[in-house]
């Protein structure tokens, strides 16, 4: 028999979080694991239908969830993706127009690429850890690799892989990272970013 409750507390992180039946009793654990779609994440006060079942310590356990208003949820979540990719992808096209317009070198543009598919791919390696229970990737190595140009990567993973895109203190670091990249390539568009950065080339070569 299915039974309805309400979701009083979620980690996203963690990818787990406890149900209050609407029958009263206790909070009844509940992993992401149980729900059939994976992308669909509940939030705090979602109502959410399940079947009772126990671990092996006979503590209350969800399975087989469904979360109430999962379309909408589902909707949201790719017309967001939609964004980012979109977003993503417009910025990289204008490293590639400034490269071919003689604004900046070929190797910001090869930058961009590695450090977002390197970007992506920690995020991946993360988000598996994060189910798993395993070591998991400081958040400040995330952001490094966003600021060095990753963060088109980094946002794409976000909302594909549903990973670092709740916690809201990450959030506002991770776009203090984009405003600082962002704020760096135009300045090398300018006269004396591109002689600054001739000359930083220069000497590494």
């Amino acid at each position: 028999m299915r039974i309805k409750g309400k979701i009083t507390t979620w980690n996203d992180e963690k990818g787990f979080g406890f149900i209050t039946p609407n029958a009263g009793g206790k909070q009844v654990f509940i992993h992401i694991s149980a729900f059939s779609n994976h992308n669909r994440h509940p939030v705090v006060n979602q109502v959410v239908s399940y079947i009772l079942s126990a671990d092996k310590q006979g503590r209350p356990r969800a399975e087989k969830a469904t979360l109430a208003g999962g379309n909408l949820r589902k909707k949201e979540h790719r017309s967001n993706g939609a964004l980012s990719i979109l977003g993503s992808g417009f910025f990289l096209v204008i490293v590639g127009f400034s490269v071919l317009a003689g604004k900046i070198p070929v190797l910001i543009l090869a930058l961009y690429l590695v450090a977002s598919l390197l970007t992506f791919f920690v995020y991946a390696m993360d988000k598996s850890a994060a189910q798993k229970g395993a070591w998991r990737t400081n958040e400040s190595i995330l952001h490094l690799l966003s600021l060095t140009g990753g963060w088109p990567g980094a946002l794409i993973a976000q909302q594909k892989l549903r990973h670092k895109s709740q916690k809201q203190s990450f959030r506002f670091v991770f776009w203090c990272t984009v405003l600082l990249n962002s704020s760096v390539f135009i300045w090398l568009l300018t006269p004396d970013g591109a002689i600054t950065l001739q000359s930083f080339i220069t000497s590494v070569l």
